[in-house]
């Protein structure tokens, strides 16, 4: 069985890394020549929460051969329309490529490839580019009930989800869902609340956390997150070690006070990390904001739905993309303290 990872980034190397290191060939597809040199020569190595390296195969996009049985994606949705017309080539008719991409890929990557091709997931953990050939494990996984959930967009438990499973096991536990796409909307908590915050104020998880409006602003992100997730028709899964997402809904003081110690406790395990928008960011690279703020915007437009906090991030995000407006946490001010129904500010 061939396997390729598609976009080894920071979260493609350490997923490579890690089924290689535990007896599960795959080859590194990625269009950073840089990168893909140093994979070559010197191995991938994955510092951080563990310090390893293991060699690999890797290859720039043009240098790919034959036909993938399955192909795992990790490149930016951003770069969908580039990627996708020149993976077809390298998929035969039951070949299965498996979008762990942030936000809600799913409908975008199946319009290219075909529904009966692609499945989809959910990664529960973080990682940060390092330098060409190093990326950094960012969160503590000893902590995770499972590592990936992923399924059948339309959410039977197949054969081929089952291997795909079989396959992320070898970097930790993996859970098959009968509900991706309310999986993915879990997922999108993270991306579009503490991840667009990171983005938006050029900080990292922790420095979000520890800032008292940054906070609240990702309390009312994910109310955002789950008042769209239910007009589409998705109740949230739980949230990380079993975490409810009822607190989410924000109808009282002590709801959002349950908000706030649930979102400060899932990120304690990851306060250095960076979000890979801000990433982006950091390098002047245009950044998924649009395919994750944006994806809850335009569900809220949908069903008639107010997002102001999310809008704002992708206001925020696109100026610091156009060199508009600083990576800064002076960006908060751009949050209107009229938006905020509870007392953030004593909420610990």
């Amino acid at each position: 069985m061939r396997i390729a990872i598609v976009g080894c980034g920071a979260m493609g190397t350490v997923l490579g890394a890690f089924l290689i290191k535990n007896g599960c060939p795959v080859d590194f597809i990625d269009s950073y020549e840089e990168h893909v040199k140093a994979l070559n020569e010197k191995g991938a190595h994955i510092i951080g929460k563990v310090d390893f390296k293991v060699p690999v195969k890797a290859y720039t996009p043009d240098e790919m051969e034959g036909v993938y049985d399955i192909v795992f994606l990790f490149t930016k949705q951003t770069a969908n329309e580039v990627v996708l017309p020149r993976l077809i080539p390298h998929l035969g008719e039951n070949s299965t490529v498996c979008t762990l991409q942030n936000g809600v890929p799913e409908p975008f990557v199946a319009k290219y490839i075909g529904e009966n091709r692609t499945v989809g997931g959910a990664v529960l953990w973080s990682a940060t580019f390092s330098a060409p050939g190093v990326s950094e494990l960012t969160q503590d996984v000893s902590n995770l009930d499972h590592f990936f959930d992923i399924g059948e967009i339309n959410g039977k438990i197949t054969d081929r989800i089952q291997k795909i499973a079989e396959i992320l096991n070898h970097m930790g536990t993996t859970s098959v869902s009968a509900n991706l796409m309310a999986s993915r909307w879990g997922k999108l908590v993270n991306n579009a609340c503490v991840s667009g915050m990171s983005a938006a104020c050029g900080c990292t998880f922790g420095e979000v956390m520890q800032n008292e409006k940054a906070r609240a602003c990702v309390s009312y992100l994910g109310r955002e997150v789950k008042v769209c997730c239910e007009a589409e028709g998705y109740k949230l899964p739980p949230l990380v070690l079993g975490l409810s997402p009822d607190s989410l809904s924000i109808k009282d003081q002590e709801q959002f006070n349950e908000n706030q110690k649930m979102f400060i406790y899932m990120y304690s395990f990851a306060p250095n990390a960076k979000a890979s928008m801000l990433q982006d960011l950091e390098k002047g690279k245009i950044t998924e904001v649009e395919m994750i703020n944006g994806y809850v915007s335009e569900v809220g437009k949908k069903h008639g739905i107010t997002t102001p906090f999310n809008d704002t991030v992708i206001e925020i995000v696109k100026k610091i993309e156009n060199k508009e407006l600083p990576l800064s946490m002076s960006n908060l001010k751009y949050f209107s303290s009229n938006w905020f129904t509870y007392d953030m500010y004593k909420a610990k």
